[in-house]
């Protein structure tokens, strides 16, 4: 059985806002292993990116605060060591691609620059073996024209390209780990079928884990080996692929399903989840989605569930519909 690379032990993080304090990431706990394509999915203000951005310590704080919890890393607790210790881990064994290729490079700076930046920092290569280094990325994710593309700015690139390069540039130290945070959005069907099919092979080729941030269920789908769905900063169910799209619990789980168009199947209108994301300000101790829940009992309006395994081992749900109090009601 792999091993477990990273480790989410009751992460808390919170931003303190003139409204209140929102608690973007609630007592989230999961686990990546090693060489594994984990998926986090759920609505945009759930907490995704929050929990990326929070592994890779770069929350800016203030607003920010780490409230509580662990983000084990091969053992060590990333959220105790230093800022030079860190340094040292991000973009080297832990690696992310950010949201919009369009706006995620330097404009002023050249595509060689911005992929020997790392090499030269974490690797220690000159700029000769540093400049051989990045070819052979620019190469590696499907760019041709290498030489080309290295003296190019990023403008003068498509937005395919730029993606690619970001995958290159977070590739370029032979990452343990590789963050993907939306890494499709802004891009055509066909580019992104194209990255996805280059994450595949470098998972492959370099049996990286994957930890890939999406609101996609076709992308889910077809990357995932496992499955955590968040909620308004809390994971309410986990589990590996097939198992959420055979037997999903949650009823927002069923819901996320069940609005997703089906080739060959007329509707006149598609399913939407009714109602809206509560505040985060004004979460309260109990089910926060109970108020958009056709199963909506009592105990969901004055009970937080816990999550627990609900059949499958590996299978957890944080749901009244599968406990004992729920269901002596």
């Amino acid at each position: 059985m792999a091993k477990d690379l990273v480790e989410f032990k009751n992460l808390e993080t919170h931003f303190h806002t003139s409204a209140g304090i929102v608690k973007a990431v609630d007592d989230v706990s999961f686990t990546i292993r090693e060489g594994e394509t984990l998926c986090v999915v759920g609505e945009s203000g759930c907490g995704k990116s929050v929990t990326a951005m929070s592994l890779m310590r770069l929350v800016e704080m203030p607003p920010g605060r780490h409230a509580g919890g662990e983000i084990l890393f091969e053992g060590k607790d990333l959220l105790k060591l230093s800022k030079r210790e860190m340094s040292r881990i991000r973009g080297n064994e832990i690696a992310m691609i950010f949201q919009e290729p369009m706006s995620s490079l330097n404009p002023v700076l050249t595509i060689g620059e911005q992929i020997t930046e790392p090499l030269a920092l974490h690797l220690l290569l000159d700029r000769k073996a540093a400049k051989k280094r990045a070819i052979e990325l620019i190469t590696l994710v499907g760019i041709p024209r290498a030489e080309e593309i290295f003296h190019s700015y990023p403008h003068e690139l498509s937005g395919g390209m730029r993606q690619r390069i970001m995958i290159a540039i977070a590739l370029s130290c032979d990452p343990k780990l590789l963050i993907a945070d939306e890494p499709t959005t802004a891009l055509d069907v066909t580019i992104q079928a194209q990255i996805l099919d280059l994450m595949r092979d470098i998972k492959r080729k370099l049996n990286t884990s994957i930890m890939l941030i999406t609101h996609d269920l076709g992308v889910v789908a077809e990357m995932a080996d496992f499955v955590v769905v968040m909620y308004a900063g809390k994971v309410i169910e986990e589990a590996p692929v097939l198992e959420i799209f055979k037997d999903p619990q949650h009823p927002y789980t069923k819901g996320l399903l069940k609005a997703k168009p089906i080739i060959n199947e007329k509707k006149e209108r598609l399913y939407s989840i009714p109602g809206q994301v509560p505040n985060p300000v004004d979460l309260g101790d109990n089910c926060h989605f109970h108020d958009r829940c056709e199963f909506c009992m009592d105990i969901c309006r004055t009970k937080l569930p816990p999550l627990r395994v609900h059949g499958d081992h590996n299978h957890k749900t944080a749901c009244w519909l599968y406990e004992e109090e729920g269901k002596a009601q």
